[in-house]
């Protein structure tokens, strides 16, 4: 078990790095931008009402992720929306190392393919310094959450934190290692 690597960490070091290192002439195999960690962030306002749904909610991303979630809370108080400051209101989840690296094969090679009518993702979803956030719009892509067990779809968020210096070598780097971006 300790000399296993996950099947996309290996396709990162066999093909991404040789095809980065040529398309920008770096020096040093350590100069090509990496993947640093993935986080996925399902957020839910519902949960002001009812307070369940975060404990549904959570198991959900660990089923997704193999990893506990944290319980995010509410920064400050929004009397319009009910909100008072320290309310539970998501659960997020930080990947890295191997569990990161199993994530990511298991988003690209099984889940985003199984999303309805499915055509590509957003070229354009970058912050300006390599980062790329994509949207799920439900969690019953993936085939761990058991679909009769779901009372209500969610949403989430997933970021790809890289060490890319700009969104070309970024959206280069994700491109190499399989993500489906639209032409």
């Amino acid at each position: 078990m300790a000399d296993y690597i996950p099947r996309m960490q290996r396709r990162y070091q066999e093909q991404a790095i040789a095809a980065l290192m040529k398309e920008y002439q770096y020096g040093n195999p350590m100069q090509v931008p990496r993947l640093e960690k993935v986080t996925v962030n399902m957020g839910l306002g519902e949960a002001v009402q009812n307070g369940k749904l975060i404990e549904v909610a959570a198991s959900e991303i660990a089923t997704i992720t193999g990893q506990k979630p944290v319980i995010t809370r509410a920064k400050k108080s929004i009397a319009t929306f009910k909100l008072r400051e320290g309310m539970p209101i998501g659960a997020m989840v930080t990947l890295r190392k191997s569990r990161m690296w199993e994530f990511v094969d298991r988003l690209i090679s099984v889940a985003l393919p199984r999303v309805r009518d499915f055509r590509g993702l957003s070229p354009k979803a970058f912050d300006g310094r390599g980062n790329y956030t994509l949207g799920i719009r439900e969690q019953i892509i993936f085939p761990d959450v058991d679909y009769d067990a779901v009372d209500k779809i969610h949403g989430m968020n997933v970021t790809f934190v890289t060490t890319a210096q700009s969104d070309d070598q970024g959206r280069t780097l994700l491109r190499a290692l399989g993500m489906p971006f639209r032409k």
